[in-house]
């Protein structure tokens, strides 16, 4: 197993969102090299792919919600999508992203509050890695519904072990109850190659409530 680096703790033990920002801050320029050569990091391409399963179009406009530097963005890029917009709270993470030239638009926005993007904004949102220990909580997936049209495809990703611990599948099951979205696939696969770090790979439909 490899060493996980110091500034990966540190963003799954922060207590606010400041701290959490700060880390990444911190993280970004070091952020692909450490997840992608030292942990094992395959989710993006992981996701990526399962979207495109679910996407009639890669004409569709897509909301990477979390983006991070870039990484689904650039897995989904190469399956042919470009109207991609990114959207992350941490500046230096967008920074990274903007690199990439694989985005319309870069967004900073609070994930865990009520976000200013209209009502059914995207044909698909996408947010890989930020449903975990310290990061966004379950009431998230209403804002993903929220701005995806009816018809469009909410696909996303939990780490296991926060899985269970927080109350992710309870709230997706309440959502699915209410009629606001329907599961289309879930998958348990790597996550962290080299960490043995596994997580839900989950695609939904939303529905027209």
């Amino acid at each position: 197993m490899s060493q996980s680096p110091e500034i990966w703790r540190a963003t799954y033990e922060a207590t606010d969102l400041e701290s959490l920002s700060c880390a990444y801050d911190e993280w970004a320029p070091d952020y692909e090299r450490d997840t992608r050569e030292h942990m094992g990091y395959v989710a993006p391409e992981v996701a990526g792919a399962l979207l495109d399963a679910h996407l009639e179009s890669r004409e569709s406009k897509v909301l990477d919600a979390g983006c991070g530097t870039g990484l689904v963005g650039e897995a989904l890029n190469k399956l042919g999508y470009s109207n991609i917009h990114a959207m992350d709270y941490c500046s230096g993470m967008l920074k990274e992203a903007e690199r990439k030239q694989v985005y319309d638009q870069l967004i900073q926005a609070d994930m865990s509050k009520t976000l200013e993007t209209p009502d059914n904004s995207y044909d698909a949102a996408i947010c890989v890695g930020a449903f975990t220990y310290a990061h966004l909580g379950p009431e998230t997936f209403d804002e993903l519904i929220r701005i995806t049209k009816p018809e469009g495809v909410v696909c996303f990703t939990i780490r296991d072990g926060a899985y269970q611990k927080y109350q992710y599948r309870k709230h997706m099951l309440k959502l699915e109850a209410e009629k606001a979205w329907e599961l289309q696939q879930m998958l348990d696969e790597g996550y962290l190659l080299k960490e043995n770090v596994t997580a839900k790979f989950c695609a939904y439909r939303v529905l027209d409530s």
